[in-house]
């Protein structure tokens, strides 16, 4: 005892402090680098080709992304890539191989299909034409199909309670065939009225399908106080892709959603869907950047 208090004496408070330095970078430093690992992002930037991409072919539209630096696409149906659900068996493998040779990901297809008609033959044209897009995904290797609601029916004295009920249900039934290819169904917050995201809520919850999620739109209309979080919270365990538009906007509270997308483990695409440009790749490349410092 007595040499070890010998020892403790002969060394300066100088010292003392450098051990007590060394100490803590060696128990601090590694908890430090591990929560900064565990809360870096892993969402992915895509790119919707509604409308900056609506005249690329597939070609392209993978050339580009890969210059750009962009991971995946969202092929909104009518536009110049041309997969469509009339593609032959051939054709539909030709486009899966292409994209899965290049790396970039068929992330979704953009379908315009939508359930709130009041004429129950056109809601069931619109089922047949999901079932259809369903079909097209899986044969070309895409993750999921994005639908819409679009209206409400006011206007023709049907209460909103009643279309959404009635989107939830043709929902389900296309949710019942999506999960039977492997194929996963997206509603985008979407439409007049349709876009006030509590509705999306009751559309979910009178669907009811494992298969169907949210495909959050970044829209006004997703804005409460100031925040999107109340609505994010409504929707985040059902989000399954993520719309992103003018990231320069700043009535849109973007670092907000990023944020809250990264703390509910969002680890998906985000995919920009802006205007046309004839400068449009140099747009992309700023839009990536942007993108970059808000997942940081």
């Amino acid at each position: 005892m007595r040499g070890l208090l010998l020892i403790m004496t002969e060394i300066t408070r100088r010292e003392w402090l450098k051990i007590g330095l060394t100490l803590g970078m060696t128990f601090v430093l590694p908890a430090f680098s591990y929560s900064e690992r565990k809360t870096e992002s892993k969402m992915k930037l895509g790119l919707v080709t509604y409308n900056i991409a609506k005249d690329w072919d597939i070609p392209t539209l993978i050339e580009k992304c890969k210059m750009i630096g962009l991971q995946g696409v969202e092929l909104r149906t009518t536009h110049a890539h041309g997969v469509e659900p009339s593609l032959g068996k051939l054709e539909r493998a030709e486009v899966r191989k292409r994209f899965e040779d290049s790396g970039i990901v068929l992330w979704g297809l953009g379908s315009v299909c939508e359930f709130h008609s009041d004429d129950r033959a056109v809601v069931k044209q619109n089922i047949e034409t999901c079932k259809d897009f369903i079909l097209l995904a899986e044969d070309v290797g895409a993750k999921g199909v994005k639908v819409r609601p679009n209206s409400l029916m006011e206007d023709k004295g049907i209460p909103v309670e009643k279309t959404l009920e009635q989107i939830g249900h043709a929902l389900r039934e296309c949710g019942k065939i999506a999960m039977d290819h492997g194929v996963e169904l997206w509603l985008e917050v979407h439409g007049r009225g349709t876009s006030h995201p509590p509705y999306i809520r009751n559309i979910l919850d009178y669907c009811s399908h494992p298969s169907v999620g949210v495909c959050w739109n970044s829209n006004a209309s997703d804005i409460k106080n100031g925040s999107v979080a109340e609505y994010f919270n409504l929707l985040h365990n059902e989000i399954k892709s993520c719309h992103i538009n003018e990231l320069w906007n700043t009535n849109y509270p973007w670092r907000e959603l990023f944020s809250l997308l990264k703390a509910s483990g969002y680890d998906r695409f985000t995919l920009a869907e802006i205007p046309d440009s004839p400068d449009s790749e140099r747009i992309l490349r700023y839009y990536r950047a942007l993108w970059m410092e808000l997942i940081r």
